[in-house]
């Protein structure tokens, strides 16, 4: 199979002509130790006809990432090259064209993208809620297939900040930082780079701990941690 017409999409490495089923899909994304994050037949994408988006829930598949060279090597990025390694992998495996979040600028729409694939939706905070992860999960990367593949019906649950009473996440910020429900970047991150902000930079976002959805599926320390640092690097 040629590579889509994506040019500077991350369409390295495109799969040969194989005719992956639904339920192939599923057991190579498991094996490869992403997660599964929804599929669905996009009508924007030239010559794509089935879209699968792969990445993290809970903590279920840190373990993958952590044992992994890149997390090892002390070079920078290590996630992303894992992703890229492990998702074009997929891709040469199922005949797929694999897409990359981090690819860009300009940057592929995987916010719109998961929203069609998979019952996500804006929470307060602006990180996508799902029913059962809540805001515990990622997108590492897509499947871009050729083929219009048959898939089951789509999973349509409601947000469940709809029913949320209180909104607890928008008072647990310890600086106020989506008070005015935008986020205040600038004194996020001078929380974080304080020493109080030890506990949301070794936890997690308070905010984020704060939602009641998902919660038995917060990231352990460790990657809570990791995310944290990458986030304070990238905000400078």
């Amino acid at each position: 199979m040629p590579c889509l017409p994506l040019e500077g999409r991350g369409n390295r490495g495109c799969g040969g002509p194989v005719l992956a089923s639904y339920p192939e899909i599923l057991s190579a994304v498991t094996r490869s130790g992403l997660a599964f994050r929804g599929v669905f037949h996009p009508a924007d994408l030239a010559e794509v006809q089935t879209l699968c988006l792969v990445g993290f829930i809970g903590s279920r598949n840190w373990p993958a990432f952590a044992q992994s060279l890149e997390a090892q090597d002390g070079e920078p990025d290590p996630l992303d090259r894992w992703s890229r390694r492990v998702i074009t992998a997929l891709a040469v495996e199922l005949g797929a064209t694999p897409l990359f979040p981090f690819d860009g600028p300009p940057y592929l729409p995987f916010q719109r993208w998961a929203q069609l694939a998979e019952p996500v939706h804006p929470s307060p905070l602006g990180i996508l809620i799902h029913p059962g992860w809540g805001l515990w999960h990622a997108y590492r990367g897509a499947l871009a297939f050729r083929e219009h593949l048959d898939l089951p019906e789509p999973d349509r649950r409601e947000s469940p900040c709809e029913s949320c009473v209180g909104k607890p996440c928008l008072n647990a910020c310890p600086v106020g930082a989506f008070a005015r429900k935008v986020y205040d970047v600038p004194a996020c991150i001078d929380h974080i780079a304080s020493p109080a902000g030890s506990d949301c930079m070794e936890q997690g976002c308070r905010a984020r701990r704060a939602c009641p959805v998902g919660a038995e599926h917060r990231y352990e320390p460790d990657e809570a941690a990791f995310h944290m640092r990458a986030f304070r690097a990238a905000a400078g």
